[in-house]
């Protein structure tokens, strides 16, 4: 017997359902069930980052997260950032080389598109600070911190 249920989630806007076993986590609802496959699950006890989606426009790991949880949150994956054109964040990365092999960006663009909402003028420091909740296994944190303080810097100039 299946203890599985019917969820309504809401994911970058879009109301999506899902049939889920109460146990089941947001990052494989979001990439097995959803096929949103940007978010990615690297260390599953939510140390490294990857996983890290927006809920309520806040950074949380989807791999710490029950799926039946987020009935009535909006959650955003990497899929609603840059949709059309890459954001500021996305660009400065690019440009300043901060990509590495590309398997913890996601983690790291989601939690610095809130970070940057939030904070629009951070000092290195404070960079450093938030990006220890993302392991890069590249190890290319320099770049990426660069990038960062890019990204802001061309975000405070759009602002009216």
């Amino acid at each position: 017997m299946s203890d599985k249920r019917t969820i309504t989630l809401t994911v970058n806007g879009t109301t999506r359902e899902a049939d889920v076993e109460p146990r089941r986590l947001l990052s494989d609802v979001l990439r097995e069930d959803l096929g949103l496959t940007g978010t990615h699950v690297g260390c599953e006890h939510g140390v490294c980052g990857a996983c890290t989606v927006l809920i309520d426009d806040k950074p949380a790991r989807a791999c710490l997260t029950y799926a039946v949880q987020m009935e009535g949150h909006e959650i955003t994956t990497i899929e609603a950032v840059g949709e059309e054109t890459l954001s500021p964040l996305q660009q400065a990365l690019h440009e300043e080389h901060g990509l590495q092999c590309g398997f913890c960006t996601p983690g790291i663009v989601m939690t610095f598109e809130a970070f940057l909402r939030e904070m629009p003028d951070p000092s290195e420091a404070q960079v450093r600070d938030v990006l220890s909740g993302n392991l890069c296994r590249c190890t290319g944190y320099q770049n990426i911190v660069v990038a960062v303080l890019k990204a802001a810097a061309v975000m405070r100039e759009k602002r009216p």
